[in-house]
């Protein structure tokens, strides 16, 4: 990995997800940023405008697509790479993402955390 050490925001509501993920991305020599709703996952997102954003699409406050449009609306956040990490499986929802832009769209039960790091890393053009 180069010198940049590379800021990815968590926005998840899951106690246990967010600690499992925050760990295994710190041991990847990750900065990592957590929010545990939409609300404030935009606040930290346009403020500290990280590299990446790992986000749930069931969040309390505001849903992550609602976040995703507000996102989308700023110049800086039109660019930012996000990868949706759901338990929502259903066309519909992963529609919605790649029409806003979501590259990549992991179903919760589906994906290992290396599995994780790994599209994380690919999508920075780190791997």
């Amino acid at each position: 990995m180069s010198d940049k050490k590379y800021k990815i925001l968590i926005v998840e509501d899951e106690m246990f997800s967010v600690k499992a993920l925050k760990k295994k991305l710190e041991d990847s020599d990750f900065q990592v940023l957590v929010a545990f709703n939409g609300v404030s996952g935009l606040e930290v997102a346009l403020q500290e405008h990280p590299d990446l954003i790992l986000l749930d699409l069931i969040l309390p406050e505001m849903d992550g697509i609602t976040m995703l449009d507000k996102l989308r609306e700023d110049d800086w956040g039109k660019k930012v790479p996000v990868i949706i990490l759901s338990n929502l499986s259903k066309a519909d929802s992963i529609r919605e993402s790649r029409e806003r832009g979501v590259n990549t769209y992991l179903v919760k039960t589906d994906w290992k955390l290396d599995e994780v790091i790994a599209k994380v890393k690919y999508e920075l053009g780190i791997l």
